[in-house]
């Protein structure tokens, strides 16, 4: 194990070596890629699995031997972040990421930084848990990423997916205005076969909503409903859509909003879970989903007493 710290203050060094990991310094150079390539250099080894200090393997560890035996190629492992007010076992976001990298690979970016190679890309049924998105950790880095951000968009105008993450970056300091106006410019050029154009819908569509634009929302989800017809995260947020329009049109709610959350809902539950989806959360498609809808039925059941 080899650790790099950038300028911790929280012990990580020292409990990186009571567990026997040679540890290095340096100054934070403001460039995550640059700091994550000094560490591969000083690891100089043949297979690198790169892990933060704030995520940890949960399970599928043994599976790492074999895989670094075969031919060389990039491994994209699965992060569950837990999220904030919510107990991991009922609700995680799952990304997958290019963490286990062959002898050579090195990273681009200073931020959201991405392994540059030409090697293919294969999913290891690896896993790990990230809690960097918790309120105290976030409270601490809440004004790193947006300048750096907005410096690598000086070198690359216009690119999609630094506005997706710069719309990720203002959402998180509850910019919602100017988060929406991100997302709308990335999801104007993101390639359609972009891996995080999943992720990107969501939270475009997720932020017109609460930007208060129900119906700008719903309008954005039938365009897209093609391009995601097995994504229980897209339903899921359909179901809320049409159960929050339901308030602010009441005189439709029981014949078209009512039913449109609960069909949504139903969707969910007949695709089931996908963790294989970039930006996924665990629940959409199982338990989540579940009580929305007898929420949902428990409405409708009411409204119809009442108009009896």
């Amino acid at each position: 194990m080899l650790v790099l710290d950038t300028g911790s203050a929280d012990g990580t060094p020292e409990l990186a070596s009571t567990c026997g990991a040679e540890v290095h310094h340096i100054e934070w150079p403001n460039d995550f890629a640059a700091a994550r390539n000094i560490a591969l250099e000083l690891a100089d080894a043949d297979w690198n699995l790169v892990i933060d200090a704030d995520e940890w393997i949960v399970s599928g560890g043994e599976k790492l031997r074999r895989w670094c035996m075969g031919a060389a190629r990039l491994g994209l492992l699965c992060v569950h972040s837990a999220l904030p007010g919510v107990a991991a076992s009922d609700m995680d976001r799952r990304n997958w990421m290019g963490r286990l990298l062959p002898r050579g690979v090195r990273y681009v970016g200073r931020v959201h930084e991405q392994p540059a190679s030409a090697l293919p890309r294969e999913r290891i049924e690896l896993h790990i848990a990230h809690d960097g998105y918790l309120e105290d950790q976030v409270a601490r880095k809440r004004d790193r990423n947006g300048p750096l951000i907005l410096r690598e968009l000086q070198d690359r105008p216009g690119e999609p997916y630094l506005l997706y993450q710069l719309g990720k970056d203002a959402e998180q300091r509850g910019e919602l205005a100017a988060a929406g106006g991100h997302y709308a410019a990335a999801f104007e050029n993101a390639p359609q076969n972009a891996p995080w154009r999943h992720s990107l819908a969501l939270r475009h569509i997720n932020c017109l909503r609460k930007n208060e634009n129900l119906l700008g929302a719903l309008a954005l989800a039938e365009r897209e409903m093609s391009n995601w017809p097995d994504s229980p995260d897209f339903f899921f947020l359909v179901g809320h859509l049409g159960f929050e329009q339901a308030a602010a049109d009441p005189l439709n709610a029981l014949e078209q909003w009512l039913p449109l959350a609960a069909s949504a809902w139903e969707r969910c539950l007949e695709i089931g879970e996908r963790p294989d989806l970039e930006g996924s959360t665990h629940g959409c498609g199982s338990h989540l989903a579940l009580q929305n809808l007898a929420a949902v039925h428990a409405k409708m059941d009411m409204i119809t007493r009442l108009c009896a």
